[in-house]
């Protein structure tokens, strides 16, 4: 019996020690999580996303990002490297181009170019004959490691986020790992930076946000709202701010929507001027219960990964106005139809984007 106690006390040892030392990759920051509002108000719950008319994307998955382009295609990221178009109806599937790496959000330049931030390559611009080049891959030195969503100016410049500045999804397993990493350690390295054709340079309008995600500008082009994935706000920043940090006080930037129920994911322009927002997934109580306990956040690492405190399934998209009205709200609490990245809205219809799933989901407008 001895034995037995001794080997169960090593054990205990052990993995105490395992769980309290085990090297792992963030180094986590505390803050202060805003207790969750949860879904009522504007966000009361409803069902208004529930039922969606799928389209079968035939072996390829997680449209992240769609775009109907001039043509009248629909354009679609997907989790393969693959930008896929088709007809609005879903028919006419082709593989329009492959860029080696995952392209997360696009837009179309004035010269019908497809200017895509690539979470692997960096700033791609991507011509009509379908030849790539890379527009920037660094800001002076220092490498763009996360481009994320990008959105084209009238004047040709280009406006996109650089999501996190400790993890590149080539180097930490992926877009969604590299993700989870970043918003758990807290350390606010996300920025917004501009990139001028005209001129190539790169430079950073807006830092230390938690993985800075999408980006829309306003009517009149003169400021970018911006979601902060990992605080659970939107931001409206002045697009003349010169390497601005978020955090400084300064006229030139503002939280225009805070305090919200997920993870605010792609904006998209659409119709009346709105914008849409997309939520990755709900709020996690763990998570916010942790914000001010960094060692518990690096525990969670050391956990396997089905015991990671990721958001349930749940579909919930919204839009705003300007001044930061929430003018609609669509939600399908089932989570048959998850990870709701975002909105794409058509005369006719509204293309509901996804992280995963091997599926579109669309509803009439």
């Amino acid at each position: 019996m001895k034995r037995i106690g001794w080997a169960l006390l090593l054990a205990v040892l052990a993995l105490a020690a395992y769980l309290s030392w085990w090297p792992v990759p963030i180094h986590a920051v505390s803050w202060q999580a805003p207790a969750a509002p949860g879904y009522s108000g504007v966000h009361a719950v409803n069902r208004k996303l529930a039922g969606l008319n799928l389209i079968s994307l035939g072996g390829e998955a997680g449209p992240e990002h769609v775009v109907l382009g001039r043509d009248g295609k629909l354009y679609a990221a997907m989790a393969s490297g693959n930008i896929v178009r088709m007809s609005p109806d879903g028919s006419a599937q082709e593989v329009f181009v492959h860029t080696g790496g995952r392209v997360l959000g696009f837009d179309f330049d004035a010269a019908g170019r497809l200017i895509a931030a690539d979470a692997v390559k960096g700033l791609l611009a991507i011509s009509p004959d379908k030849r790539i080049s890379v527009l920037a891959d660094k800001v002076g030195d220092d490498p763009i490691r996360y481009a994320d969503a990008v959105v084209v100016a009238g004047n040709g410049k280009i406006y996109f986020s650089d999501a996190s500045g400790r993890f590149a999804p080539a180097q930490w397993g992926g877009t969604f790992e590299a993700a989870v990493l970043d918003i758990l350690e807290q350390a606010s390295t996300s920025r917004i930076l501009e990139h001028d054709p005209g001129s190539g340079r790169t430079r950073v309008v807006a830092r230390g946000l938690s993985f800075a995600n999408g980006v829309a500008l306003s009517g009149d082009e003169r400021s970018l709202f911006v979601a902060e994935t990992g605080k659970y706000r939107v931001w409206k920043i002045d697009v003349e701010a010169n390497d601005l940090h978020v955090g400084a006080g300064s006229p030139q930037v503002s939280v225009l929507l805070d305090n919200l129920p997920g993870y605010p994911d792609n904006l998209m322009r659409g119709e009346g001027g709105r914008i849409w927002v997309g939520f990755s997934g709900p709020r996690s109580p763990n998570v916010d219960a942790m914000a001010d306990k960094p060692f518990l956040r690096e525990l969670t690492l050391r956990l396997p990964r089905a015991l990671w405190p990721l958001p349930k399934p749940y579909g919930h998209v919204f839009a705003f106005s300007e001044d930061g009205r929430v003018v609609d709200d669509l939600q399908d609490p089932s989570g048959i139809y998850p990870q709701t990245t975002g909105l794409t809205e058509t005369a006719d219809r509204l293309y509901v984007q996804n992280l995963h799933l091997p599926v579109l989901g669309w509803k009439a407008r």
